[in-house]
Order: C-alpha cells, then sequence, then structure tokens
C-alpha cells in the first residue's frame, strides 16, 4: 500500500509545506507596495502582519476538536478552501479586506499544519513517515525562498501585491486535488491488502488479530482519556513534558517568524537603501535557509538532534549579539519614521551615506580616488584636512555585509538547530535522546 500512494503522499506533503512557507515569506516584500499605496501608519503595518498570527491562534484553540470530529482528510481540504478563499479577499483594493483575508489564511494554514503531516504519514509504511515529514519541512523553506523571489521579480510591478497573494493559489489547488484523489487510492488499497490478507489468513489467526486490534484500541482511548499522564513524574513525563513547552515557546521567542516577516525591512532600515537591493539580500537569506535545512535533514539522525540545537543555538547568540552590536554603527533611517513612503527607487543619497551596495564598482573607485585627491590637496596649501567622505561610505559597506552575513548565520544556525527538532514527531525523537 505504502508504495502504490508514495508519489502522491509526497506531492501533498511538500505542497502543505511550500503553501506554509509561501505564507508566512510573501508579506515581506508586499508590506513595501501596500504601505507606499494604502499610506498605512506604523499600528496599521503591524497589525496586518500579525493578523496572519492572529489567525493561527484561533485555529490552535479549536483545531484539535476540528481534526478529530471530521477527521484529518476533511481538515486539510477545509484548510484549502480557506486559503483560497483567503486569497481571493486579499485581492480587494482595501486594507480591512486585507486583514480579513491575512485572518483567514492564517486559519487555514494552522488547520494544514496541524493535520497534513499526520495524515500523510498515516497513508504510507512506517518506513515511509519519516520521509513524509522531511519532505513538509523542506515545502516551508523552498515557499520562503519562493516567496522572497516572487517578491523581487514583482518589486517594479504596478500592484505586484495582488500577484503575489494570489500566486498562492495555483499550489493551493494542486494539493486539493492530490488530497483528493490520494484518499481514494487509499481506500482501494486498504480494501484490497485486507482481503488478501484474510485470504491467507486461517480462522484461528484471524480470530487472533481482531483481538489484538480490540485491545490495541482500548488501550489507546485510555491513553488518551488520561492527559494526567504527561505531569507525572513515571518515565520522566513530567521532565520531558516542561522541555517540550520550552522548545516550542523559545522557538518563538528566538525572533525567527519576525526575520521572516520583516526581514526586507530590516534589511531596508540597516543600510539597503533602494527597495531591490533589500529584497535581493532577502532572497538570499531565503537561499541561505534552504541549504541549511538540507544540511540538518542528512546529519540530524547522524550526528543527533541534541548536539545540533545545542550549536544552533550558540550561533544564534553569538550572531544577533553581533547585529546588535553593529546596528549602532549602521547608517539606520532613525529619523525616518514607518509612515514614510517607501518607493522603489533609491534616494539622492550625498557621497557621506550613500551605501556601496547602491554604487557600481568603477564609481565607487572613482570616488575613492577623488577624495584621496582632494585630502592630499589640501595637505599641500596648509589647510585643516577636511573629514574625507570615502571612510563613511566604506565603513558603512562593510557594516552592512556585517549585518547580512550575521542574519543568514542566524537563519541558518535556526535551520539546523531548532528546524529539524521541532517538526511534528520530532520533538518525541529529540526528548527519546535526552532521556
Amino acid at each position: 500500500m505504502g508504495s502504490s500512494i508514495l508519489p502522491l503522499a509526497s506531492v501533498v506533503s511538500t505542497l502543505g509545506g511550500l503553501v506554509f512557507g509561501y505564507e508566512l515569506g510573501i508579506i515581506s516584500g508586499a508590506l513595501f507596495q501596500l504601505k507606499a499605496e494604502f499610506s498605512l501608519s506604523c499600528v496599521q503595518q503591524e497589525a496586518l502582519v500579525s493578523s496572519l498570527l492572529f489567525g493561527a491562534l484561533l485555529a490552535s484553540t479549536i483545531g484539535g476538536w476540528l481534526i478529530d470530529r471530521h477527521g484529518r482528510r476533511n481538515a486539510i481540504l477545509l484548510s484549502n478552501i480557506l486559503i483560497l478563499t483567503g486569497s481571493l479577499v486579499l485581492l480587494i483594493s482595501s486594507y480591512p479586506a486585507l486583514v480579513v483575508g491575512r485572518i483567514t489564511v492564517g486559519f487555514a494554514m494552522c488547520i494544514s499544519s496541524m493535520s497534513c503531516c499526520i495524515f500523510v504519514s498515516e497513508m504510507v509504511s512506517p518506513d515511509r513517515r519519516g520521509f513524509m515529514v522531511i519532505l513538509y519541512e523542506a515545502g516551508i523553506t523552498v515557499g520562503i525562498l519562493v516567496a522572497y523571489a516572487v517578491n523581487y521579480l514583482l518589486s517594479d510591478s504596478r500592484r505586484g501585491w495582488k500577484w503575489m497573494f494570489g500566486f498562492a493559489i495555483l499550489p493551493t489547488l494542486l494539493q486539493l486535488l492530490s488530497v483528493w484523489f490520494l484518499s481514494s487510492s487509499m481506500k482501494k488499497d486498504v480494501s484490497y491488502c485486507c482481503q488478501t490478507e484474510r485470504v491467507l489468513m486461517s480462522p484461528a489467526e484471524t480470530q487472533e488479530v481482531d483481538d489484538a486490534k480490540l485491545t490495541s484500541s482500548k488501550d489507546s482511548k485510555r491513553a488518551q482519556c488520561d492527559s494526567m499522564y504527561l505531569f507525572q513524574s513515571k518515565d520522566n513525563m513530567r521532565t520531558r513534558t516542561v522541555i517540550g513547552l520550552g522548545l516550542v515557546l523559545f522557538q518563538q521567542f528566538t525572533g525567527q517568524p519576525n526575520i521572516l516577516f520583516y526581514a526586507s525591512t530590516i534589511f531596508s532600515s540597516v543600510g539597503f537603501q533602494s527597495t531591490n537591493a533589500a529584497l535581493l539580500a532577502s532572497t538570499g537569506l531565503g537561499l541561505v535557509k534552504v541549504i541549511a535545512t538540507l544540511i540538518s535533514m542528512v546529519f540530524s539522525d547522524r550526528v543527533g538532534r541534541r548536539p545540533m540545537l545545542i550549536s544552533g543555538c550558540s550561533v544564534m547568540a553569538l550572531g544577533l549579539i553581533i547585529i546588535g552590536a553593529f546596528c549602532g554603527h549602521s547608517p539606520m533611517n532613525a529619523k525616518t519614521s514607518c509612515n514614510s513612503v517607501n518607493t522603489t527607487d533609491p534616494p539622492q543619497l550625498t557621497a557621506v551615506n550613500q551605501s556601496v551596495f547602491n554604487l557600481p564598482l568603477d564609481e565607487s573607485l572613482r570616488l575613492f580616488h577623488n577624495n584621496t585627491r582632494h585630502e592630499n590637496l589640501s595637505f599641500e596649501v596648509g589647510q585643516k584636512p577636511l573629514e574625507p567622505a570615502v571612510s563613511p561610505t566604506i565603513h558603512s559597506s562593510v557594516v552592512n555585509w556585517v549585518i547580512l552575513l550575521c542574519m543568514m548565520a542566524v537563519v541558518s544556525a535556526y535551520s539546523v538547530g531548532f528546524g529539524p527538532s521541532l517538526y511534528n514527531n520530532s520533538i518525541h525523537c529529540f526528548l527519546n535522546e535526552i532521556f
């Protein structure tokens, strides 16, 4: 059964992660155009970005009940329909519609993430379930990279934000069709396998299998009802529960979701003066995240999740400390309010504050030569030497590169550390390595 539906199950798992990652990252670049078109204030921008999380919060409160009552397959189909609906609402040129659409999409994403991996894992044989989880995790990172690339490609398009939100419809439709056909294929394979096994069994073996299934079902129901078992000292369950909850909470405290939401805004604020430069840097960040995720998939079982988590957290802490230290020396527009409109064209900068990111190489060398000659002439006539304009320029570019590299290191460390430890049953595997 597992081999016959493996291709469809792989498609469902990958598309689920792809849609999840795309919806996470697309707001990073779309926010520039939305801010300019709707003249959004700081509070409105923050509300628009966080509305996705608000929808996910609502889904987390009732998602479990919804999945248990209507099944995982129906929950995935519902999430696909909600994403399609939310994406269409996002195409309306109205700020309230944008907020409602983002809440709808966030609700659907949470439902999908809760049910997709479990549903797909149950469709295949046990030796293929880890592969399904890996595909989902890879799909998320690829979705983030695709979102950043779409942001960059459509940065100069008029009302390109509509296309950015609308592109999520295509993979959602593909996943909906895949889940529909996957369920039909599964039913046929299960029916055929069960009939074949019963024909080959003797009556005594058939009765023994039925009794084992009944006993297993009773034990499963009893375990589900006894939720207080998670907080008992038996089998170190209390410690396991605290560590598991702590991992999930500290995952959010690392600020990784904020980096994904505001990647382009962060790069723009630390010296990438043009919107295109900031979006291109975000695309590079997404590419690094994909590479780090693939590396973590290869080495997570060989090295172990605990050493990777410890090393990842250490690199993240060091990178964030360096970013915090260098941001004080970066040409951040502290006086520029987030209410101001950020156009796609770079502002007219002087030689003192223009970044090398926005200058071609020959122009940078010419600037360096002119300023150096001007400084030498000042010494010859006995005047007090002027402050060389090249120093702030070079210093600014170095700071920008340091921040960019540290940001990539933080994202890579997160993908290597927290990434393989916090997806679905990976927490269970991680805790088993400790105890």
